[in-house]
């Protein structure tokens, strides 16, 4: 007997009160709202969803081309971890008995200004249990931290440069380096002893770069150079953007995601494109093929939240700009078969905003068949993202 797939709709509120009170009251039993993202603009709503779910999947970019992250990424060959350790400390149980020193031992950060033996004796402090920061982490916990960093120490050698190194990364990487260069093992180890309340994965576990084909003509390779953190803002819109291969001489390249990541995306309540830098955070998760296939054959409600503040990645862009783009990159795999509808529903707008470009949002958007839902989500006095708002608007839509 043939069992056909049926689609019902319903009528809802956002924020819906009994999903909110329902879902507070048992987040372990809340739904598998999926984030593609990369950096840290959903840190803070990371942190409060887990009031509403346990259960949420965080999809995050290896891409990471600046600062600490950099250096780890030169003399291991290997893909950026900052990003993840930040979702699993957002996500960590706060409750639980320790959690302060783990968290400030892992945000940790060796500083920029000491010589090298100084950072290497800091290291070594660290590794054999001395340190004041390791010292107030509890057993066994402090017991496996030990022994990662001096994996981690060992692995380094005496010409890794220490200066702004994450304590948390270091840790990861050595993880990763024990693993016989596989990320997911030592993300399950402290996602379970710090009990994370969701799922963190590695978007791609490869040392692969951004880069951002520019309007006029132009390129910039790493995601670092993008952003307008570290470097000057751009001056011209992004084009494109792409992957590239460091070790094939910056060849570009398009892997395809593994079938843990696909079945991920394929067992989610709701698919949500976040606040973030558009192009670094956003776009780059949609890069490797196979990304908008698992989408489009999830079927859930998907939503784009577009930022609320000026974001220097998106320069000239409107918000129909935005929405097009972000549609471009989703029906990648297969543009001809692909329908909007398949991977994007709704834009989540809050009332007070003016977004760019965008004088009448729904007739703009119209055309695509995307609609928009207008709710508050901002702190008033400031227009930035109110975590507890956006989740409930979230859950409602679930």
């Amino acid at each position: 007997m043939s069992r056909m797939p049926i689609r019902v709709t319903r009528a809802i509120r956002i924020p819906d009160p009994i999903r909110v009170v329902r879902t507070r009251r048992s987040p372990d039993l809340g739904p598998r709202i999926l984030f593609f993202t990369g950096g840290t603009a959903l840190r803070e709503t990371s942190q409060a969803l887990v009031e509403y779910s346990h259960n949420s999947v965080h999809l995050v970019t290896p891409f990471d081309s600046g600062g600490s992250s950099a250096a780890l990424r030169r003399h291991f060959d290997m893909p950026a971890v900052g990003d993840l350790r930040s979702r699993l400390m957002a996500l960590a149980d706060r409750s639980l008995h320790g959690y302060p020193e783990i968290y400030s031992l892992f945000a940790h950060r060796l500083p920029k200004t000491s010589s090298p033996d100084q950072l290497r004796a800091e290291l070594d402090a660290l590794a054999n249990g001395v340190h004041p920061l390791i010292a107030k982490v509890s057993d066994p916990m402090r017991k496996i931290i030990r022994h990662h960093l001096q994996i981690f120490a060992k692995a380094a050698g005496g010409d890794f440069d220490l200066r702004g190194a994450s304590v948390g990364n270091l840790i990861l990487t050595a993880g990763y380096l024990d693993s016989r260069r596989h990320i997911d093992p030592i993300v399950f180890i402290y996602s379970k002893l710090v009990q994370v309340r969701g799922e963190v994965r590695l978007l791609i576990n490869s040392n692969l770069h951004l880069r951002a084909q520019l309007e006029g003509g132009g390129h910039l390779i790493g995601q670092h150079l993008i952003t307008g953190k570290e470097t000057p803002p751009l001056t011209k819109p992004i084009a494109e953007l792409s992957l590239v291969d460091p070790a094939r001489g910056n060849a570009p390249v398009r892997p395809m995601i593994r079938d843990k990541i696909r079945a991920a995306i394929g067992a989610c309540d709701l698919i949500c494109y976040p606040v973030g830098s558009f192009y670094s955070s956003l776009i780059a998760t949609l890069l490797p093929a196979g990304v908008g296939k698992a989408v489009s054959r999830t079927h859930c409600p998907k939503v784009f939240i577009p930022n609320t503040f000026h974001d220097p990645e998106s320069i000239g862009m409107s918000l129909e700009n935005q929405v097009r783009t972000l549609l471009r990159h989703l029906r990648a795999d297969d543009p001809d078969t692909i329908a909007i509808g398949d991977v994007l529903d709704f834009v989540l707008l809050d009332p007070a905003i003016a977004y760019p470009g965008a004088a009448n949002p729904e007739r703009e958007l119209a055309p695509l068949g995307v609609q928009v839902i207008r709710t508050p989500l901002t702190v008033p006095e400031t227009g930035a993202i109110d975590p507890h708002l956006l989740c409930q608007a979230l859950i409602s839509l679930v």
